[in-house]
């Protein structure tokens, strides 16, 4: 399957990375499938190369080269060498090294749309793409308008390999059927509940607002990690950057004003760094300390006070 890659550079997300669709085969990522490609580059960074890849993996060729992809769209390898982030979720002393805490699924959501993103239809999809409810007509023209803006060469059967890849990915396929076949399985981010048919099958609609399976660490990590990107030396952020900002929480976790405030709140009462202010009536997020550190320290917490 030829992929479709535009190699220039342009600004979604407010960071500059090349235009990416369609790498993924076709195939959403399935449970097990990040584990066992970051397990067997660990050993062998050419694993994806090898002739003898498909045994090694215990999959079909065209889905070495999906397993490959994933693990480098979720920042889990970089030029198939485990990156940092890598080693620290799925690493043998890793915090979640079998992706057994939803919290896990989340950060490798935040991880996906994160620049350099790999996934230019995700962007897409969570940053640009403003309906709540929405159908895959809906979806496939608003990557229609960006491709004709961005990279006119992609082909309009990419796209729609992209929006059902997409929608495998995030919504809990139907049960009862009479065969239920390998490609239907649902994806393990489906557990996230971001999106969900509405009324019909051809219907669907992301779930705004809080999310039960979020931890509040997740949530405020991201909003660390989002204000450290803008390269702003302020040490407070407006509630509203957060929730409409490209790139923010807001958008990417498809949280209300509220679920944001409620997991800043629950954080600054462990950590004395963090706080929720009001300023002139404006909510704006403060905090002390270098961002980076700071949420990566409170990341690394979370995980820490669950073993």
């Amino acid at each position: 399957m030829a992929v479709e890659q535009a190699n220039r550079n342009t600004g979604t997300s407010g960071n500059s990375k090349a235009i990416v669709f369609a790498r993924h085969e076709t195939f959403h990522p399935r449970f097990g499938w990040l584990k066992k490609g970051f397990d067997r580059a660990s050993i062998d960074s050419e694993v994806f190369l090898r002739e003898d890849a498909p045994v090694r993996l215990g999959v079909g060729k065209n889905m070495v080269r999906s397993i490959r992809y994933w693990c480098s769209a979720f920042k889990l390898l970089k030029d198939d060498q485990p990156t940092k982030f890598g080693q620290q979720l799925l690493g043998q002393e890793g915090w979640d090294s079998y992706l057994e805490d939803p919290a896990s699924l989340w950060l490798l959501h935040w991880k996906l749309l994160e620049a350099p993103n790999l996934a230019t239809a995700w962007d897409v999809a969570f940053n640009y793409f403003r309906q709540v409810e929405f159908t895959t007509e809906d979806l496939f023209y608003q990557l229609c308008e960006y491709r004709d803006r961005e990279a006119p060469r992609i082909s309009e059967s990419s796209l729609r390999k992209d929006v059902s890849c997409i929608l495998r990915m995030y919504v809990v396929q139907p049960s009862g059927k009479a065969q239920v076949s390998e490609d239907s399985l649902d994806c393990p981010f489906t557990e996230l509940g971001l999106i969900h048919t509405a009324g019909d099958s051809r219907h669907y609609m992301f779930r705004v607002g809080q999310k039960p399976s979020l931890p509040p660490e997740i949530v405020v990590y991201a909003c660390l990690e989002h204000h450290a990107r803008t390269g702003s030396p302020a040490k407070t952020i407006p509630i509203g950057n957060l929730l409409y900002d490209l790139g923010s929480p807001g958008l990417v976790f498809k949280l209300t004003e509220s679920a944001i405030c409620d997991a800043i709140e629950v954080i600054a009462r462990r950590w004395d760094q963090i706080r929720l202010s009001d300023a002139a009536g404006k909510l704006q997020f403060s905090f002390e300390d270098e961002p980076i550190e700071l949420s990566r320290a409170i990341l690394d917490g979370y995980y820490r006070a669950g073993r």
